[in-house]
């Protein structure tokens, strides 16, 4: 059995812990940890060193999940995973247009860390503060048509919803060569 180790990454409280829980097959190891900074704002607690979790796909493939911290403090940990990594999806909380600066940053980071393919996943799309997917898109500095990556609207609490999300980074994989099967 091959092992594909999946990155999930974006800013804090994109929803990458929540996505990881919802579709692991395991119980998920996570290093949250009280929030001592700004965070404690949005949410109690996050992510200091990373989730894992596990996914047995119908071919027998093992998808490890990786959920990164958001917080640029915790970038050590971006600079031990993400070079490791077959794919990733980079989550955006389309309701947090203050957050999209550091998105964009953190994208640009991560894709100087890793060449694997991404997926970029829409989180709070239901919310009437979300932005629209073209201009998340634009924001975020994807606006070349010929290397954009795929933008999936995705809720990370509903493991259909994240099952499909990792099934077109899996397409994403297969095209780029990558043995998924």
């Amino acid at each position: 059995m091959e092992i594909l180790k999946i990155g999930i990454t974006g800013t804090v409280g994109a929803g990458k812990t929540t996505f990881v829980r919802s579709i692991s097959e395991i119980d998920v190891v996570n290093t949250d940890r009280v929030a001592s900074d700004e965070t404690a704002l949005m949410k109690a607690t996050t992510t200091v060193a990373f989730d894992f979790g596990r996914l047995t796909l119908n071919s027998g493939q093992i998808l490890h999940l990786y959920g990164t911290p958001g917080q640029f403090r915790f970038n050590f940990m971006w600079d031990i995973l993400m070079p490791k990594v077959h794919g990733y999806v980079f989550l955006v909380d389309t309701s947090r247009p203050q957050d999209f600066r550091a998105s964009r940053r953190l994208l640009n980071y991560m894709k100087q860390k890793t060449q694997s393919p991404l997926i970029v996943g829409l989180t709070h799309a239901d919310s009437h503060k979300a932005w629209k997917s073209e201009d998340i898109a634009l924001t975020l500095g994807l606006s070349n048509f010929v290397t954009k990556p795929p933008i999936i609207e995705v809720n990370a609490t509903n493991s259909h919803s994240v099952a499909q999300c990792l099934i077109l980074l899996v397409e994403q994989l297969i095209q780029q060569g990558i043995n998924v099967v």
